[in-house]
């Protein structure tokens, strides 16, 4: 029976090789000439082809097969070819520095070619010697061209500032693509944060998020309703096309049930941005962590009394509120080995410090101890609830005095039981970090919080619900680490620590988090 089946997929896929050869550039054959493949080069990534033929698109094992016709590629003198698209935040710093770190690593020269008439368009070039081994080409432009450029199939990695949207999904799905929403086509390899900034000037030092809504949407204009001089306020933002405008929408507005106000100033660039708010006396602009320039950064604060700064560790916590996850996607296809192997490398520790160095907050895993955590236990007791609330947050931290907490949060998306992007880019971080034997003979307290919406014992029941959820998917995903080395266990303290005012949808979801604590 085995060898009629093989007798028959032999036959298939030659009457597949007789209809198309006409139009095809390519033949593939297997070694004993039983199978033939006919079709059109889509891919070769060094081991395997992409051929789109009659009947669909197929994957062949190059180790098992010849390619004759005028589109194989040269074996011997293979050279990885990836297209990079997207945004410029990434795009023009980041990536090209990591680029860099990635050849330095293994022992590659890097050379970058700029088109001269598209500085948008670029080249860097990696070199074993004189051979060139691979070719990353950069398309700098903003989140939407990256995604509209992976739709068109003219994108191997999207630099994205903001997460793919349902509709972009949906797209993706229907042109083969694969499901992009899962966890696995994509990554965030660092965190920027969305940051309030005014000119030097300004006399007003703090604003909460519900009065940042307030003046995006229009409904106030003036800067006496913060305790400021009476001049209206100018708001400064990214091109409506920016990842980081688009996630202050997502974040901001929509939980809200707002729209932007009409009269909002647009800028090409973060740093074209920031010098127009260092020059406006009356401007109020949402920029970038990585590029603030001469401006003065807002506190965000709330009616319970939280403050909350923008910094490397709150951002790298995710303690502040406005993290915006830099994300890589790649589509549901092989990329060459090069490109694998470079976005492995974007993981390691040596990507770490690369990122740092650029400007931008990393995710190597860092473990903070208690006494620089004064302000969350500040604000803990600031909002503590009658002698109720203060023996939950004495109870608290009598059983974390003695640890410290990693710099990894996990929240969920808004009414789902699913781990939100970044969180799952963190499950993988922890995952790589116990594989690598990173914390044997330690233990680690998966930790869950909860806003303070309802009873406090329903509470603190979904608070360890949400904490067993992500050790199992640690558990799941650290597939090859010993995880008899290690001590996993489940807590779990309700509300006694909220990160944010109660006050909004937007801040009960801030809350709705696990910690990871280490001993």
């Amino acid at each position: 029976m085995a060898h009629l089946r093989a007798a028959i997929f032999a036959a298939l896929f030659i009457v597949i090789g007789a209809l198309g050869a006409a139009a095809q550039d390519v033949t593939l054959r297997s070694r004993d000439g039983a199978i033939e493949i006919v079709g059109t080069l889509l891919g070769f990534d060094g081991e395997f082809y992409r051929v789109e033929t009659e009947f669909g698109e197929l994957t062949v094992d190059g180790s098992g097969v010849n390619c004759t016709g005028f589109g194989c590629p040269s074996l011997i003198d293979f050279v990885a070819e990836i297209s990079v698209s997207g945004s410029a935040t990434i795009g023009r710093v980041l990536m090209p520095a990591l680029i860099e770190g990635f050849a330095l690593r293994n022992n590659l020269i890097s050379e970058r070619l700029t088109e001269k008439d598209d500085p948008a368009r670029f080249t860097y070039v990696l070199r074993d010697g004189d051979k060139p081994v691979g070719r990353f080409h950069f398309h700098v432009s903003n989140t939407d061209e990256g995604f509209a450029d992976l739709l068109a199939d003219e994108a191997d990695i999207v630099m994205a500032m903001r997460e793919i949207r349902p509709d972009e999904v949906r797209q993706a799905r229907e042109a083969g693509l694969g499901d992009m929403a899962d966890s696995r086509r994509s990554r965030v390899i660092a965190l920027d944060a969305m940051v309030p900034l005014v000119e030097a000037g300004n006399p007003v030092v703090a604003l909460s998020i519900t009065d940042i809504v307030r003046v995006l949407a229009g409904r106030v204009d003036n800067w006496s309703a913060f305790g400021g001089p009476d001049a209206p306020i100018t708001v400064h933002l990214r091109g409506a096309q920016s990842g980081l405008s688009q996630a202050m929408e997502d974040r901001l507005l929509r939980p809200a049930r707002a729209e932007l106000g009409a009269s909002v100033v647009r800028h090409a660039s973060n740093r074209a941005l920031v010098a127009a708010v260092a020059s406006d006396p009356f401007g109020l602009g949402l920029g970038s962590f990585s590029d603030t320039g001469l401006t003065k950064t807002l506190v965000l604060t709330g009616p319970c009394g939280f403050q909350l700064r923008a910094a490397r560790r709150t951002i790298k916590t995710e303690d502040y509120p406005l993290t915006a996850p830099m994300f890589l996607y790649v589509p549901a296809r092989r990329l060459p080995a090069l490109g694998r192997d470079f976005l492995a490398y974007t993981r390691s520790t040596p990507a770490q410090i690369v990122i740092r160095r650029a400007g931008f907050v990393d995710q190597e895993p860092e473990a903070v101890p208690m006494d620089l955590q004064g302000d969350r236990f500040a604000n803990a007791v600031l909002v503590a609830k009658d002698a109720g609330g203060l023996e939950s947050l004495q109870a608290m931290t009598r059983a974390l005095l003695r640890k410290q907490r990693l710099s990894l949060s996990f929240r969920f998306e808004a009414g789902s039981a699913r781990l939100d992007a970044q969180s799952r880019s963190n499950v993988m971080q922890l995952a790589s970090a116990l594989e690598a034997g990173t914390f044997d003979g330690r233990a680690l307290h998966f930790v869950g919080f909860s806003d303070g919406a309802g009873p406090a014992a329903g509470n603190l029941t979904i608070a360890t619900r949400r904490a067993t959820a992500v050790r199992e998917a640690v558990e799941l995903a650290a597939d090859t680490a010993d995880l008899s080395r290690v001590t996993l266990s489940v807590q779990a303290f309700g509300e006694a620590m909220p990160m944010a005012c109660d006050d909004s949808a937007w801040g009960r979801q801030v809350n709705r988090r696990v910690e990871i604590w280490v001993d």
